[in-house]
């Protein structure tokens, strides 16, 4: 067995702590990113087989049509994160569009590439998957459905990302917490402002 020095043990603890203490404020307090009236679920997991994994449902106060608008609009994706993000390269073709964007995270150095391709799907939603780039694994899918009266959507996400990094996947699991919880907000507000 390995003993750290004192000062390591220390260190490694009190994160240990914060972490478990984060973890709990989930539970105490809703999401800043969530409506009053919304019962929004975020949920972000590390995978066995490495990468992260976040699902979550939103209620939007929009019908399906008015945020599929705003999530198709791929020139202004970087808009959407709170993340500096530049669209270097967008290609529609017939039933999908091609999206190369540098991504910068503040947790890693430099720009991360992202080229994927997104679908819309049939029923309402995104599909986009990765093409080539930084990442290991990209998988994001916006499932969307009108909720009661049609003016209101249920949106299912779910993203499966991996990034090519030194980072280990629990502080890269953090960070897409954070950066989920700003980007559901900023599409919340895109959302409120096409409502009728």
């Amino acid at each position: 067995m390995v003993r750290l020095p004192s000062t390591r043990r220390a260190m490694v603890l009190l994160v240990v702590a914060s972490l478990n203490a984060l973890g709990g404020l989930d539970q105490l307090l809703p999401p800043a990113w969530s409506a009053p009236d919304d019962p929004a679920k975020l949920e972000v997991r590390i995978e066995p087989a490495g990468g992260v994994r976040a699902v979550a449902t939103l209620r939007l106060q929009a019908p399906p049509g008015i945020v599929q608008t705003v999530l198709t609009d791929y020139a202004k994706w970087p808009e959407l994160f709170g993340v500096r993000m530049r669209l270097a390269h967008l290609e529609r073709r017939d039933d999908r569009v091609l999206t190369d964007l540098y991504i910068k995270h503040a947790l890693l150095p430099g720009e991360r590439r992202l080229l994927c391709e997104s679908r819309e799907l049939p029923d309402g939603g995104l599909v986009t998957t990765l093409v080539a780039g930084d990442f290991k694994r990209y998988h994001r899918t916006w499932k969307l459905s009108p909720d009661g009266s049609g003016a209101v959507t249920r949106a299912e996400f779910e993203l499966l990302v991996e990034v090519d990094t030194w980072a280990p996947d629990w502080l890269m699991a953090m960070e897409l917490r954070r950066n989920l919880e700003t980007h559901f907000r900023i599409l919340r507000e895109r959302v409120a402002e096409r409502s009728p």
